[in-house]
């Protein structure tokens, strides 16, 4: 038997290495139910149980909206959609562009529309025309390829929020987009066997071609939103949306609606039910900004999936609905991909930065920076290596901010550097 040389023998492992595989080693195997309890305490955190409740209030507001629409329009025979939207721009007006108003200093109201009123005009067009194309939408094409394909407007708004907001997405976040989406699809299957699907619609291309117009612009809308309430602020954002989204869908309303609001027979259901939508669209309006600016406009748009189930169970007591088991299932898909999306947080992209490099550590030997730029002259500096070996660079007082290039120094002696 060949006995092993020096280069054969094993390789010591160091005490440190030698203690943590001893230590992996006798410590017990990780149980079934530990790791359940470790996914409870990841899911089941006090931030991810608020923005669940937050976006379930926000799904009951939009609830309240296409119950009072639908009421309107299947017992009165009442299709106004822009005068709708009319009286809750006007509500945002009284309250938001007032309180505006009264403020002072850089961000008055008077500042805001000098510096930013052509931005907040193409804000509120784009407002006005999702809520409009949506709603438009119904009249067109069937209401799968409504709830199908105003989805579209989740993937949209994880684009925008890549390139303008910077966000990045891990995984789990499309992980659980897809979840969310399976679970619209299921909640439309369950329509589709209900027989909720009655008509075929005048032109089903057009109204797909709205829905996707709508899915966009609110994308669009809900980023905005975003940037704002996170950069400026709640107030600022609703009320110049409340100004110019008033005069837009005042003037839009008088040219395509004029004819169906003289044929309205007017009596106190109809005025409760416009009040009513009036008041959930304010309160819908008022409340998103406070829960984008906790999570994101893509979070509160997975969240307010639900908002057509909870129209759906209402349905069951107030149109008629039959009722099928698959609701209750596709609220739950929508449920769990929404709490995959929330149990981890997006990171953002920082900005590169344009400062020079610094050097790891101060020493004898000085680091070789180099910055190419076009001067006629090349000045010099003086750099002093003091005791506490802490550089000091005294330039020209022509030269700005740039890099130079140098040799090794010794401490107290001057070292000149060419700038480029």
């Amino acid at each position: 038997m060949e006995a092993a040389g020096p280069e054969d023998a094993p390789c010591p492992r160091a005490p440190s290495e030698t203690a943590a595989a001893a230590a992996a080693a006798a410590a017990p195997p990780r149980s079934f139910a530990s790791l359940l309890l470790g996914i409870k305490d990841k899911l089941c955190t006090c931030h991810i149980l608020k923005t669940l409740a937050l976006g379930q209030v926000l799904s009951l507001f939009i609830c309240g909206t296409a119950v009072a629409s639908q009421y309107l329009a299947e017992q009165y025979k009442v299709n106004t959609p822009m005068l709708q939207s009319f009286i809750n721009y006007c509500l945002l007006l009284l309250v938001y562009t007032t309180v505006l108003a009264f403020r002072r200093g850089s961000d008055s109201f008077l500042q805001i529309l000098k510096r930013k009123w052509w931005k907040y005009i193409l804000l509120a067009l784009v407002d006005v025309e999702a809520n409009y194309t949506i709603v438009k939408a119904y009249q067109y094409t069937t209401l799968t390829s409504v709830q199908l394909l105003d989805c579209f407007g989740i993937p949209v708004l994880m684009a925008l929020s890549w390139f303008i907001l910077r966000a990045r997405y891990r995984l789990i976040h499309f992980i659980a987009v897809a979840v969310c989406l399976l679970g619209v699809g299921t909640m439309v299957g369950a329509d589709i066997l209900a027989g909720r699907q009655n008509s075929e619609g005048s032109d089903v291309v057009v109204g797909d071609v709205l829905v996707l117009l709508g899915a966009s612009l609110y994308a669009i809308s809900n980023v905005s939103e975003e940037y704002i309430v996170k950069n400026l602020s709640r107030v600022e954002f609703l009320g110049m949306v409340g100004l110019f989204g008033t005069i837009i869908s005042g003037l839009q309303l008088a040219i395509v609606e004029h004819t169906d609001i003289a044929q309205i027979q007017w009596n106190w259901k109809i005025v409760l039910l416009f009040v009513g939508f009036a008041l959930c669209m304010f309160g819908l309006y008022s409340f998103m900004p406070v829960v984008i600016k906790v999570t994101s406009a893509t979070s509160v748009n997975l969240g307010i999936l639900t908002a057509d189930l909870y129209s759906l169970f209402f349905g069951l007591f107030l149109f008629g609905y039959q009722f099928s088991g698959l609701y209750l299932l596709s609220f739950g898909v929508i449920m769990v991909g929404f709490v995959l999306y929330c149990s981890t947080p997006t990171r953002t992209a920082e900005e590169a930065t344009t400062s020079l490099p610094q050097p790891a550590s101060i020493g004898f030997d000085n680091l070789g920076l180099k910055i190419e730029e076009n001067h006629q002259e090349t000045p010099a500096a003086t750099v002093q290596f003091t005791k506490e070996e802490n550089v000091q660079v005294h330039l020209p007082s022509d030269v700005g901010p740039h890099s130079f290039t140098g040799a090794t120094c010794k401490i107290g002696s001057p070292c000149f550097f060419n700038f480029f």
